[in-house]
């Protein structure tokens, strides 16, 4: 998967919009984070809730991998862009989105 890649799949989502965050694109709904890029353009991190991220990060450690730190701690996971798929990020990117998108339009996105 390309930075392009990631920036298509994140902003396909309902009301999604890139923004910048600390001198790197990030993408949110309601104003919150869901995902970002990094500045190599070879990474990428969504944020899911801990458990998510546990599951993920077990099932494919080559793609997904806790943020160091707290942020990982808090569910800020890595995404080794070299090694995504769509078929694999996508789940995430949705589980990302949803963690931080307001209610109802969570509630009402039919993937």
């Amino acid at each position: 998967m390309t930075a392009d890649q990631f920036r298509a799949l994140a902003l396909s989502l309902p009301e999604a919009v890139e923004q910048a965050h600390m001198c790197h694109p990030d993408f949110r709904v309601g104003g919150k984070i869901f995902a970002t890029l990094w500045l190599d353009l070879a990474h990428g991190m969504v944020k899911l809730s801990p458990a998510d991220q546990a599951e993920f990060c077990r099932a494919l450690p080559n793609v997904f991998q806790p943020v160091k730190g707290a942020w990982g701690k808090s569910g800020c996971t890595q995404v080794a862009l070299k090694s995504a798929k769509k078929s694999i990020l996508w789940p995430a990117m949705v589980a990302a989105w949803k963690n931080v998108a307001p209610a109802k339009l969570a509630d009402e996105f039919k993937e």
